[in-house]
């Protein structure tokens, strides 16, 4: 297992940015993909985008496609995601993900992010 601690969220205006970061409990080069998932009030958990760590292949949903950037700092053992022109319809807990192989996976805590004018 890994732990996966986020950080980032908070409250923003529409049409504006924030960062979100996960940082892992070991070497990020041990994990085969890590991603970002969200889950807002009444619905499902969703995939916003996801990072193969060696490779560094990307996916994004479609709804953030354009807007929102993942990216990996292998030194840091730290992702990220950058969310630019957010929408009210991006308000959700953030979570990260680990996928460490075989049917492994570890998740974050979440981290709430809120967009509201």
């Amino acid at each position: 297992q890994v732990q996966l601690v986020e950080s980032g969220g908070g409250l923003v205006q529409p049409g504006g940015s924030l960062r979100l970061s996960c940082t892992t409990s070991r070497s990020i080069f041990s994990i085969v993909a890590m991603g970002w998932y969200r889950q807002a009030p009444g619905k499902q958990r969703e995939l916003v985008a996801t990072i193969t760590i060696i490779t560094s292949n990307t996916n994004y949903a479609d709804s953030v496609k354009g807007r929102f950037t993942i990216s990996r700092a292998i030194s840091k053992n730290t992702i990220y995601l950058q969310m630019n022109s957010l929408k009210p319809e991006d308000t959700a807990v953030y979570y990260c993900s680990a996928d460490l192989g075989g049917s492994s996976s570890s998740w974050g805590q979440g981290t709430q992010v809120t967009v509201s004018s």
